[in-house]
């Protein structure tokens, strides 16, 4: 059985400074899954042609959008890019670009030519799960966010508000630490 190598990260987004490229359908569903998972990402939108839906959104978060064709001075002082135009030349372009410069790439709907994935991802306060298939289904991905949104309850946040004031109380050495909190949210566990 093929086994997933992926090594799960979350990035602060709102500290990086994140290139998109490509402002079309799929540019707007990457803007769109950045901007729901951390509205505050410093995210730059480069494109020669740009949808309403990306404009809308990117108004409503302060995005600038860069009108002009893709070209590497666009990279400098980038930590992420999302290639994502309708042209599957220029995203290759994107992506050897930017692994010549040690940036992150995804390039959309091409697994081979990514760093990294945008998975499915459950936000409940700050309780924050992603999910990855890989990149072989992102539909998967999709159905089983919608399993976890069902099955946690809204009040975890309080749950874990409490276990972080408790957690700051407790005196003793790191594993007793650890040992009480692991009894404590063992029972959550066992009572779902």
């Amino acid at each position: 059985m093929e086994k997933n190598e992926l090594y799960p990260v979350f990035l602060k987004v709102n500290e990086l400074n994140v290139l998109l490229v490509g402002a079309g359908n799929v540019g707007y569903e990457k803007l769109s899954f950045l901007l729901k998972s951390s509205p505050n990402a410093r995210v730059i939108v480069v494109a020669t042609d740009f949808s309403d839906e990306v404009r809308a959104l990117a108004e409503k978060h302060n995005i600038p959008l860069l009108h002009r064709p893709y070209s590497t001075n666009v990279l400098h002082k980038k930590h992420m890019v999302i290639a994502a135009t309708n042209d599957p030349e220029v995203n290759r372009q994107i992506c050897e670009d930017a692994r010549a410069r040690n940036i992150l790439v995804n390039v959309a709907d091409t697994p081979e030519l990514c760093d990294f994935y945008l998975g499915g991802i459950v936000t409940k306060g700050n309780v924050k799960i992603a999910i990855s298939t890989n990149g072989k289904s992102p539909t998967m991905a999709k159905r089983l966010r919608q399993l976890f949104e069902e099955i946690i309850p809204d009040d975890i946040n309080e749950l874990v508000e409490n276990l972080n004031r408790y957690r700051g109380t407790l005196k003793e050495n790191f594993e007793e630490k650890v040992e009480k909190l692991n009894h404590i949210t063992k029972s959550f566990i066992s009572r779902s």
